[in-house]
């Protein structure tokens, strides 16, 4: 599964995001993890979610819809727990735009890894709903 926190920059995305990853905790019986494009919001979350600061991953931070995808798989591949993988400040962490075929295929990749891994995605983007593409949008909720 894949949703994903539309809404303009002060909206409360992050709030939303930090509390569906805390709340979790009581339904998933895997392991979860945060990425985030800084340290600001670590304590915010359980000690029992491993949190990443993606800036301290080059690969990972300002990078291609296609790189941050390797940076997920890795992940996967390291963790067959993993049942929640939370991700906040898409936009800035992934400098594709979201209207380009690279980011499409993105989003049809990551459906596929959480249906082959039963680990779902929730992703924080800093747009209105009405400014995304239809691919996007049917993931918001």
């Amino acid at each position: 599964m894949i949703q994903v926190i539309l809404g303009d920059k002060g909206s409360g995305k992050t709030k939303r995001l930090i509390d569906r990853t805390n709340d979790a905790l009581k339904s998933e019986h895997g392991n979860i993890i945060f990425i985030d494009d800084d340290k600001r919001y670590m304590y915010d979350l359980r000690h029992e979610i491993r949190f990443v600061d993606a800036s301290e991953y080059p690969a990972a931070c300002k990078c291609s819809a296609n790189e941050f995808l390797a940076f997920v798989c890795g992940m996967l591949s390291a963790d067959f727990d993993l049942s929640l993988i939370a991700v906040d400040a898409f936009k800035k962490l992934v400098k594709t735009p979201l209207d380009a075929p690279e980011m499409e295929k993105f989003f049809e990749s990551l459906e596929m890894i959480s249906n082959a891994h039963m680990c779902s995605f929730v992703l924080s983007i800093s747009v209105p709903e009405d400014e995304v593409p239809d691919y996007i949008r049917k993931y918001a909720g």
